[in-house]
């Protein structure tokens, strides 16, 4: 017998006993040996961003990228041309193409070799879901079965979304999503003509034709499917002539690792979830990781820098970077420096000058004396060690000067510094039995990046705080500061000047250093989004010329821009918020003093002014709109004296000791007296009607 004849009788015996196995006995092999469809295998890790972008992906315990995908996820015409090359007749058969196997058996029969394989998309994922490496007539025969047992419990689409789950394309490349994000760097609902041909090709011969190994193998393979999809009608053969013009990845790109923190401590938190999501911006998050990786390199070897940005209306975190880069051992980029406590410097000098406002102690004018003072033994000094004299509040804080904001400090009371940030859900770290102290004015207390980026929300929200994180939670605003109050700090850093080469961009910001050069800080904000930005060494050494304004402000600024955000303008002056002349205030508000000044004076000071009636927290009842006014009344202090309710002022200024307060409506009112020496005295009362 020729040996053609042979081939030929073996191939068509083999055609009649596959379609023998694929007749007989399927219900029975259902029942008994089903394939193992619900054995799915185990899928990479993913954390997206807010609207679904991959932002990092973990390989699967076994080291491969592979990435469930849904059909609608896929290039239409990448899928038209994987069934116009791989399985035309796809849509129609039963798993089994019959013509295609006759076909594959005629040209083995007549050329001694395997010219075209007979295999269905269907009978290709049966051999991905139980691979064998001999190529028998039995495993031929297992493949068919399997197939036809696939076809009867899957549906087209499914079929094709687990082939193209699973699919080779080289290395531990497994599915169409890891190959598009590896070869081509993008997800895989748009490809190019060449493109799509190339991932058509791969899975045929994954590491002969892998493009970084083998571009010649690579071309070939994709120029052939193109030449079939002219001659199948799918192309015209001017656009196949223009893809073959296109080359191939020379390299192969790596998977997406973006906010490396924060997905490390998503999958940490639940690392049974396939897919996570955070608030993240994919865009936010690759501008400022761009300019954490390339101001650390102009700061320095051992240097690190991480920023937080949220949105203040909402809490939401949209990018977060713990460390310049996650990968380099020699900054300890491992360590993610948004949790960590370190020293604050003078970023909560803000919060000391807004209560001060609140309690009327102080305006925007008011003259506050930078001079050597000593506080029971404590003698701060400035960045400098330089003194301005006499300077106004706005001059104080825009120039972040020590001694004003311990006197403020001093006058507003440290624990109630405190209070404030317990109630805007922040705990400042403080050394083990120590009660808050005047240090604090100056960064002696412990937060993290995350509290003073929540401390911050508070200006762009009217006063109140919202707890910030990476996670969708329910929002939670607390009140921090009064709103005037909030708007006169946001009103003066808006006018801080920026950093060297940073152009305006309508924010407020406030930076700070702490003690022995070991963090530089700047945090920023305008009418929606809050950014903080931490530059040192994770280890907490010294870094010599290290500030805020030098080192973490132009940060900042370059951030905000390369974040792809915009500005959102500053709030609007609530009701009551003004800016005064100097000449307008009233004579308790023009100069800032405190009886500390008057005992360095030498003078007999009076017993500062308490308010005996309403007492704090006093419930008062009033029985109409036009009840009779309610009667306050104090006890110490110098004569004469200013009495504001809820920040605004009731009256001229008096010498009597008593005033009437008509209240303009229910809820919680903070009634306030400052004397002559412009200490003060407040108690907060309930109103009911």
């Amino acid at each position: 017998m020729k040996p053609w004849i042979k081939r030929l009788s073996i191939s068509a015996a083999a055609v009649l006993i596959l379609g023998a196995a694929a007749a007989v006995g399927l219900d029975a092999l259902d029942r008994a040996y089903p394939p193992p469809l619900d054995e799915a295998p185990a899928l990479a890790a993913e954390v997206v961003d807010r609207d679904g972008a991959l932002l990092r992906a973990f390989a699967t315990p076994d080291g491969a990228w592979r990435f469930r995908i849904r059909l609608d996820e896929v290039d239409p015409q990448f899928v038209e041309m994987l069934l116009a090359y791989e399985d035309r007749r796809f849509r129609g058969h039963f798993g089994v193409d019959p013509m295609a196997l006759g076909r594959a058996a005629w040209q083995f029969a007549t050329h001694g070799r395997i010219v075209s394989g007979g295999s269905t998309i269907t009978m290709q994922l049966a051999r991905l879901i139980e691979p064998r490496e001999a190529r028998s007539l039995s495993a031929k025969l297992l493949q068919i079965a399997r197939a036809l047992q696939i076809e009867r419990r899957l549906s087209k689409d499914e079929i094709l979304e687990r082939y193209l789950t699973l699919a080779p394309y080289g290395g531990n490349l497994e599915g169409i999503r890891a190959a598009t994000l590896a070869w081509y760097g993008k997800e895989p609902r748009r490809l190019g003509l060449g493109e799509a041909a190339l991932l058509v090709a791969l899975p045929q011969s994954p590491e002969r034709r892998r493009p970084d190994r083998n571009a010649g193998a690579a071309e070939a393979g994709r120029d052939r499917v193109l030449e079939r999809m002219v001659a199948a009608g799918v192309l015209g053969e001017r656009e196949a002539a223009r893809a073959r013009g296109d080359g191939v990845p020379d390299r192969r790109r790596p998977m997406p690792a973006l906010a490396a923190h924060a997905a490390e401590a998503a999958l940490r938190s639940a690392p049974s979830l396939p897919r996570q999501q955070l608030t993240v911006s994919r865009r936010a998050q690759e501008g400022l990781e761009a300019v954490a990786r390339e101001a650390a390199r102009k700061l320095g070897p051992r240097l690190s820098v991480a920023m937080v940005l949220a949105d203040a209306g909402t809490g939401e975190i949209l990018g977060e970077v713990g460390s310049a880069d996650f990968f380099d051992a020699a900054r300890s980029g491992w360590v993610d420096m948004t949790r960590v406590v370190r020293s604050p410097g003078s970023t909560l000098k803000s919060f000391i000058y807004g209560l001060a406002f609140e309690e009327g102690l102080v305006a925007q004018e008011t003259i506050i004396e930078d001079r050597p003072a000593s506080f029971g033994g404590y003698r701060p000094r400035n960045f400098d060690m330089a003194y301005q004299g006499d300077v106004s509040i706005r001059q104080a804080l825009q120039l972040s000067l020590n001694v004003p904001a311990v006197r403020l400090l001093d006058a507003i009371g440290p624990a109630r510094l405190a209070s404030r940030f317990r109630q805007a859900g922040v705990h400042a770290t403080l050394p083990k039995g120590e009660a808050p102290g005047l240090a604090i004015a100056l960064g002696g207390v412990g937060l993290t990046l995350r509290d003073l980026v929540q401390l911050y929300t508070a200006f762009p929200n009217g006063g109140r705080a919202v707890a910030i994180s990476d996670r969708k939670t329910a929002e939670r605003k607390t009140a921090v500061l009064d709103p005037a109050a909030a708007w006169q700090i946001a009103d003066i850093l808006s006018g801080v000047v920026p950093p060297e080469g940073a152009r305006r961009r309508g924010i407020a910001y406030k930076t700070g250093t702490s003690y022995g050069y070991r963090d530089a800080w700047s945090v920023g904000f305008d009418g929606r989004y809050v950014l903080g930005v931490w530059v040192g060494r994770p280890d907490g050494s010294a870094v010599p010329g290290l500030s805020g304004y030098v080192s973490a402000a132009p940060i900042l600024f370059e951030a905000f821009e390369r974040s792809g955000l915009g500005t959102v303008p500053l709030p609007r002056p609530p009701a009551g918020a003004v800016r005064l002349a100097r000449a307008d205030l009233p004579v308790t508000q023009r100069r800032f003093s405190s009886s500390r000044d008057d005992l360095s004076a030498g003078k007999v000071a009076e017993p500062a002014p308490a308010i005996v009636f309403p007492p704090d927290g006093a419930r008062v009842e009033l029985a109409s709109d036009d009840a009779a006014p309610l009667v306050l009344k104090l006890q110490g202090g110098r004569a004469p004296f200013r009495w504001l309710a809820n920040g605004r002022p009731l009256s001229e200024v008096s010498r009597r000791r008593t005033m009437r307060w008509q209240p303009e409506g229910g809820g919680f009112s903070t009634l306030t007296v400052i004397d002559a020496a412009g200490r003060a005295a407040s108690v907060k009362v309930f109103v009911e009607r």
